[in-house]
């Protein structure tokens, strides 16, 4: 089983493929992965801990952590580009998680101005006025959706609750563009039964949905470190940028990470 969990609220910088030089913000426990996904793919393992609060550590705990490293000379001296929060989970089910981010927004402005502040969310709570609002204020709104089937999102990214991709849609395009797809793109078998997001279906009915959106930018990956699942398989660069092809005839602007 892969398993790869951050052991601090502040870790990093690490070089992202996406993100460039990123310092990251860990909202979950330290101890265990926290989400309403069980993506098959996840690096952190598979969800045991749908929705608890225990272990969360406090608004006023994440402040002082980040701002600490923000005045550390020593550490301010290392390009940042941007500030992430990623960690053991989905970072908006933290419950002051909109706080937070105005937190982390008066800090960077105070601190460190160019630097952008990014979320990497699986979408799942945009409904909520709160954490609508508080995406809204971020430098890179950056929302997941590896599928355009519902069936297929289920099969992949497992919500541990009800699912319905038609109301997500909905509050995706309530964005208006402010936002950035993120998808994995892989194959393999779950269940003795194939899950492939790159076939010519697929794609197809993906590039449709990302259309109805209209996200400023999509952001195209696939498996990187060991995954929970076992024989799952990597897109291919040529396959990615296949897709990323298709994606950017229709206006897209799209970036690759392989």
């Amino acid at each position: 089983m892969g398993t790869f969990l951050f052991d601090s609220i502040v870790f990093g910088p690490v070089i992202s493929r996406r993100l460039g030089n990123s310092l990251g913000i860990n909202l979950l426990p330290v101890n265990k992965k926290i989400c309403n996904f069980n993506c098959i793919y996840c690096e952190c393992g598979l969800t045991l801990h749908p929705s608890q609060s225990s272990g969360m550590p406090k608004r006023e705990e994440v402040r002082h952590e980040l701002e600490k490293w923000l005045k550390d000379t020593n550490k301010s001296r290392i390009p940042l580009d941007s500030i992430t929060f990623a960690g053991n989970g989905e970072p908006t089910l933290h419950p002051q998680f909109a706080a937070i981010i105005d937190d982390t927004v008066d800090l960077r402005n105070r601190y460190n101005r160019h630097v952008k502040i990014a979320v990497l969310s699986n979408a799942t709570r945009i409904s909520d006025k709160g954490i609508f609002t508080a995406l809204s204020k971020t430098d890179l709104n950056i929302l997941k959706l590896d599928s355009g089937f519902e069936e297929t999102i289920k099969r992949i990214n497992c919500p541990v609750r009800k699912f319905n991709l038609k109301e997500t849609l909905t509050y995706l395009k309530r964005f208006k563009g402010n936002l950035i797809i993120q998808t994995l793109f892989f194959r393999g078998r779950i269940n003795n039964q194939p899950v492939d997001n790159t076939t010519p279906e697929e794609i197809e009915k993906w590039l449709d949905t990302i259309d109805r959106i209209r996200p400023e930018s999509i952001m195209i990956y696939t498996i990187a470190r060991d995954t929970p699942t076992k024989g799952l398989v990597k897109a291919g660069i040529k396959e990615l940028q296949s897709i990323a092809t298709l994606a950017r005839r229709r206006g897209f602007r799209v970036q690759i990470s392989a």
